[in-house]
């Protein structure tokens, strides 16, 4: 049965646009990439002493179940470097899933929709992009009510295509 899967891609440690190119090509083996949103800079939230993010979301048509596709994805960021040493600190790559379809998971290591997601705006300002008319299966607001209700703060770049 097929899914759409929203992710969040983020890359502060190396060649962060080169990182996310990479997992974007990994993350074919999946599913269908449908839609990418630009990408953003971003300025680190929970740990700030660390440089800046780049960002951006991912529509993926997949087959997989929530913990199957969790598993995928940890795999890939391992294989692309990432090291867990410091939770909140820098890493070649992070994917995270914010939405399966309108499921509702809650099981040990997985929470879907991600559980902080109508807070961050990294996160809403690019999903905002390629899914603005979503609902969130909790808080029954779109992507883009979410992303409008968040209070000043945070900053966020959207490059320039090249």
């Amino acid at each position: 049965m097929h899914k759409m899967v929203y992710l969040s891609l983020g890359s502060n440690l190396g060649d962060r646009s080169g990182n996310l190119q990479g997992a974007l090509a990994r993350l074919e083996a999946l599913g269908k990439v449908v839609a990418v949103s630009s990408f953003y800079e971003t300025e680190p939230v929970d740990l700030a002493a660390q440089p800046w993010f780049l960002n951006c979301a991912v529509k993926l048509d997949t087959e997989k179940m929530p913990k199957q596709l969790l598993g995928n994805i940890l795999e890939l960021e391992q294989e692309m470097g990432r090291r867990r040493n410091l939770q909140k600190g820098p890493r070649t790559i992070d994917i995270d899933i914010l939405l399966f379809g309108t499921s509702i998971v809650e099981t040990l290591g997985l929470t879907i929709p991600h559980p902080a997601l109508h807070q961050r705006r990294f996160v809403l300002e690019p999903l905002a992009e390629i899914a603005p008319e979503v609902r969130h299966p909790v808080f029954k607001r779109t992507i883009r009510e979410l992303r409008d209700a968040l209070p000043p703060g945070q900053t966020v770049k959207k490059l320039i295509k090249g």
